[in-house]
């Protein structure tokens, strides 16, 4: 009886700091999808990446990123997750001001194996420390509402691009406010340096605030469910570890459908701006405007959209419940992603379409972690969404690097080019729609 009262007395601290915190992490975090606005300058001289090129170094930073993810759970659950969000911002900064060096010094094939190795495989491996830190502690604060609270948790990571965006490559015109960007004011080089030290400071600030409640804290007013996928991670059903989630079919349809989820947002994020350009060319605008015009599409619609799905998906989920919701955003997404090609031309649809995109994309990752506490536990949310998360390191390594190839062909064969890679991603959402239908909780012997 005095244990359960201690869980249910008043938390040390405020748990609206949590999520404080872990919007200030996921803002820096979330500079990973701020990278298409690198690729133009990347693919000129001194640079001269090819477009190809440009989504392998993407590429590696999200592979690394979630393969990383897996050891962090693993280690944050040991050591405790301050020490971990710190040692992300750390590494995260240490890339990128790596990066920034090695692009003020190097050109060519010397600076693309560079940059590999800084901004893709050492950056790459700080988001993947941090990332899944927020998320875990987040649910254990809250988790009487954990389609909310992964939705907000990870929210900055989906505006963290909109700031990173801008600050890169200036404001529209349509704004009135005269900011031209720190990428062709500085060059990329330097921007790396200043993003990089940016990361190091705000994430320390973030991780302030990182710290799991007590064991067995409860919500005032809250009890766990006792039925259905979600009586697990309220704590009084099944609590497995990663090596029983791993034995669960489960575990298997929700990894494909994070997969292909994630094959076609990142596809999308590592290529709008090169397509947008493309298209909108292809349209009868000149290179100028269609850079401003494709540049808008994924600085604001994308990646604003991207920030509210996160919390609209979440929020919903809470009440439509996960199975029915992630249903409905992969099938919207598949929708969305077969039209999208088509809507580039247009100004007005590219950004419809691109706000689509990130809206539903941005649900994974409200979605997903709060689907593996439902059906695998809260306690080891950690460690199980890291093995859950390594689906968007292998869509991460596809869908970019898929669409490269197909934009190297557009030289010979023209805006058409582009087309197949959309169709492919839209079909793999429609795909992981009917997966969403086959969930059940899992038998526990």
């Amino acid at each position: 009886m005095a244990s359960d009262t201690a869980a249910r007395a008043a938390p040390p601290m405020n748990r609206g700091l949590v999520v404080v915190g872990a919007v200030l992490i996921q803002l820096c975090l979330g500079a990973i999808y701020a990278w298409s606005v690198f690729t133009p300058a990347l693919t000129e001289a001194p640079f001269s990446f090819s477009k190809t090129g440009t989504q392998v170094i993407f590429s590696v930073g999200l592979a690394t990123f979630a393969v990383v993810m897996i050891l962090s759970g693993i280690w944050q659950a040991r050591i405790g997750p301050t020490f971990v969000v710190r040692a992300g911002g750390v590494v995260l900064g240490t890339g990128y001001i790596l990066g920034g060096l090695v692009s003020m010094s190097l050109t060519g094939t010397a600076a693309f194996y560079g940059i590999l190795a800084t901004v893709g495989l050492v950056g790459g491996a700080g988001i993947g420390l941090a990332y899944v830190v927020p998320i875990a502690v987040g649910v254990r604060w809250f988790p009487d509402k954990k389609g909310m609270i992964s939705g907000l948790a990870v929210s900055g990571f989906g505006f963290g691009a909109l700031l990173w965006v801008y600050l890169g490559q200036g404001l529209p015109a349509w704004t009135h406010v005269r900011w031209d960007g720190l990428i062709p004011s500085l060059g990329v080089g330097k921007v790396f340096l200043i993003y990089g030290i940016a990361f190091a400071v705000l994430m320390l600030l973030g991780s302030v605030w990182m710290k799991n409640p007590p064991e067995g804290f409860r919500p005032p007013g809250w009890s766990p469910p006792t039925t259905g996928a979600a009586a697990g991670a309220g704590g009084t059903g099944a609590q497995l570890d990663w090596r029983q989630m791993l034995r669960t079919p489960q575990f298997y349809t929700l990894w494909a459908m994070f997969m292909f989820g994630a094959l076609a947002g990142l596809m999308v994020i590592g290529v709008i701006k090169l397509f947008g350009i493309d298209a909108l060319e292809a349209g009868g605008m000149d290179h100028e405007q269609a850079s401003l015009t494709a540049g808008t599409a994924m600085a604001l619609f994308y990646a604003l959209a991207n920030g509210f799905g996160r919390i609209v998906w979440g929020t919903i989920s809470d009440t439509l419940g996960r199975k029915a919701s992630l249903c409905l955003m992969m099938c919207l997404q598949g929708v969305v992603m077969l039209l999208f090609f088509h809507m580039g031309r247009t100004p007005a649809l590219l950004y419809l379409g691109a706000a689509l995109v990130g809206f539903n994309f941005g649900g994974n990752f409200a979605l997903f972690p709060a689907a593996t506490a439902d059906y695998f536990g809260n306690r080891n949310v950690g460690r199980n969404y890291g093995w859950v998360f390594s689906a968007y390191g292998v869509g991460g390594i596809i869908g970019p690097i898929m669409a490269g190839r197909f934009g190297d062909a557009v030289a010979n064969e023209g805006v058409e080019a582009w087309h197949p890679a959309f169709v492919i991603a839209g079909i793999a959402c429609l795909a992981a729609a009917g997966l969403a239908l086959t969930l059940r909780p899992p038998r526990i012997a």
